[in-house]
């Protein structure tokens, strides 16, 4: 009998604490991926989905935290961080004169996507182990990711 009030024989049984356990160990993998460039992991997401979205006109803060579902202050930080490599610009925004206007540079996407080819190598190896149920678990991640609570 253990001490904690659980309705689960094991952690084992438990897919919150499977799903924290997998997450750390597939965001170590990712530093590691990310190390030779000289990015975070939170860092990388936000470049590579900025060089995503940037492609498609101007893109707000609000749009690009939506995106990455990251927490808007923590991306504010970060931009301001990779803004100062060099790598993202704020720029007046063309239709709405209050807001800014994020864009990459050209040092950015060129690391971006650099970048990404270790990251995807990284996840290829990483759920390599699901074999051909990697599909099955990005169906289940997405239906996950509709869920809200409050």
């Amino acid at each position: 009998m253990s001490g904690l009030a659980t309705s689960f024989g094991s952690p084992d049984e438990s897919p919150g604490f499977l799903l924290w356990q997998v997450t750390n160990r597939w965001q170590a993998a990712q530093r590691a991926a990310l190390k030779p460039f000289g990015l975070t992991h939170v860092q990388f997401v936000l470049l590579a989905s900025l060089t995503w979205l940037d492609a498609e006109g101007p893109v707000t803060q609000r749009e690009l935290a939506s995106l990455a579902a990251t927490d808007p202050m923590m991306t504010s930080q970060v931009l301001r961080t990779l803004e100062g490599m060099g790598l993202v610009e704020r720029l007046a925004h063309p239709q709405d004169g209050r807001a800014r206007s994020l864009a990459v540079t050209h040092a950015g996407r060129e690391l971006a996507n650099r970048a990404v080819i270790a990251v995807e190598a990284c996840d290829r190896e990483f759920f390599g182990a699901l074999g051909s149920r990697v599909s099955a678990l990005t169906s289940a991640l997405l239906r996950l990711k509709q869920v809200h609570i409050a």
